[in-house]
């Protein structure tokens, strides 16, 4: 599949989402971006700011099965992986499989359960295989987590571990929309009653399983050079240097990142990955990979502010 076919592809992806999620541009390009790199998203912002649907939309358009866990306090492993039960018809024990047997699993409220039950995800996410009772259960390949956390309520919530962080590909956060945006929203949304589902606006595939795994197994044809290469180690090395981190990126930031941008560019139309394609998603790729000194939170610094920071100052190819 050229780039070209890929860039068409993907806009046909975006209209068929945009049928009822209005704005979020940038989220879905996001979405877009770690399907073809593989990778997952955690989505951070105020309720009300349309992830659930979001992500119901986009695994419709893509012909991949959705599944969404509520993670609450008192959620198990089990709840989120399955488990064997003893069928007495049988005599035998069957697994009963959980709600991660699926595509496009939407994790919502990620930082509401223990840590115990955030763990369950960690070989599913990173390895795409599920072991229960010692037996392992291999996903589909196009297996994407796509977490949710608000940041406005923190009291009863278990802040992601960084080994738990570092399995997401990017981490987005949402804003509220524009007054022009939000006007659309509520000329679109506010006149309907029932449930507000991918189907009732229109939303159907738009590409089958065999096209999108054509497209994903193209992306990495996409040609990075040594330059590009060089920048994104500087890049990511830089953070771990500035005063102003505590805790730099690692090596695996730098492969995730290198991994995106060829994804970024495929979706451009493109076979090669140029600095813009590095720059757009080196925010999403680090913020929460790295973690503020305390002398900058006392200053009132941000992550984000010191990322930009960094960014702006490494200096690209030409």
């Amino acid at each position: 599949m050229t780039p070209s076919d890929i860039r068409a592809l993907a806009a046909r992806i975006r209209a068929e989402v945009h049928k009822a999620v209005i704005g979020q541009d940038t989220t879905v390009d996001l979405l877009l971006t770690a399907l073809f790199s593989s990778g997952h998203v955690l989505l951070e912002g105020p309720p009300g700011t349309a992830k659930t649907l979001l992500a119901q939309c986009f695994a419709k358009a893509i012909s991949l099965d959705f599944g969404r866990i509520q993670f609450t306090p008192d959620l198990m492993p089990g709840d989120v992986l399955g488990t064997n039960l003893f069928n007495f018809q049988t005599n035998d024990f069957t697994l009963t499989k959980g709600p991660i047997f699926t595509d496009i699993l939407l994790a919502d409220e990620i930082n509401r359960t223990p840590p115990k039950t955030q763990a369950a995800l960690l070989e599913a996410m990173q390895e795409r295989n599920v072991t229960i009772d010692g037996d392992a259960y291999p996903l589909n390949e196009r297996f994407t987590v796509i977490a949710t956390q608000n940041p406005i309520e923190q009291q009863g919530t278990y802040p992601l571990p960084e080994a738990q962080l570092d399995r997401f590909l990017f981490k987005h956060t949402l804003d509220y929309p524009s007054r022009d945006e939000e006007f659309a929203i509520v000329a679109q949304h506010g006149t309907r009653t029932g449930m507000r589902t991918p189907e009732a606006f229109g939303v159907t595939p738009v590409i089958s399983v065999e096209e999108l795994n054509e497209a994903v197994a193209s992306v990495s044809a996409a040609t990075l050079k040594d330059d590009i290469i060089a920048y994104i180690v500087d890049l990511v090395r830089a953070t771990r240097t500035s005063p102003a981190l505590e805790t730099g990126a690692s090596p695996r930031a730098a492969a995730a990142l290198a991994t995106a941008a060829r994804a970024r560019a495929a979706l451009d139309g493109r076979d090669f990955v140029i600095p813009d394609d590095v720059k757009s998603l080196a925010l999403p790729t680090l913020r929460h990979r790295v973690l503020l000194s305390p002398a900058a939170e006392i200053e009132g610094k941000t992550t984000d502010e010191t990322l930009a920071a960094l960014i702006e100052q490494t200096a690209a190819p030409r």
